[in-house]
């Protein structure tokens, strides 16, 4: 019986510093990856619950298999699925909002924030889309065409 006990010690010990891990890794890159979230909606930075939407269902998802993840990036993953369910939602995200990158389709604000904020490479992300690597750099090229033809807006308050 005493090993039995001792089992389940261990086995909420081990549960317990899973949650610390995932709490701490939620500390360290919440920021970063919901800046990249309200990126690709488009949303005001303060006011983004479509970004905090996506963000919330990757980190579940990264949470749920956190225990699995020995060895892998933890970042990288839940990239990858804030990736995947934009792509997957990419439709609501159709209408301008507003904002730098909001005048942009979808699927080229994806790949520019992708490429230029996170620093994927073309391939990677790419093989994350499902694309070809030219369609990828067509998307990229024709999105910083559509952003550097656009007027600066002015910084100051009128």
């Amino acid at each position: 019986m005493q090993g039995s006990q001792r089992d389940q010690r261990n086995q909420r010990n081990q549960h317990s510093l899973r949650a610390r891990e995932f709490e701490a890794f939620v500390a360290g890159a919440g920021g970063r990856l919901l800046h990249a979230a309200t990126l690709l909606t488009a949303e005001p930075p303060g006011a983004a619950p479509e970004a905090q939407r996506l963000l919330v269902g990757a980190l579940a998802h990264t949470r749920a298999d956190w225990s699995r993840l020995r060895g892998e990036d933890p970042y990288e993953r839940t990239r990858q699925e804030l990736t995947r369910r934009f792509a997957h939602t990419g439709w609501r995200h159709r209408r301008p909002r507003g904002g730098l990158l909001g005048v942009l389709p979808p699927q080229e604000r994806l790949v520019l924030v992708l490429r230029l904020f996170e620093g994927v490479a073309d391939e990677q992300v790419a093989a994350s889309l499902g694309l070809p690597v030219e369609r990828v750099r067509a998307l990229h090229t024709r999105a910083m065409a559509t952003l550097l033809s656009r007027p600066v807006e002015s910084a100051a308050p009128r």
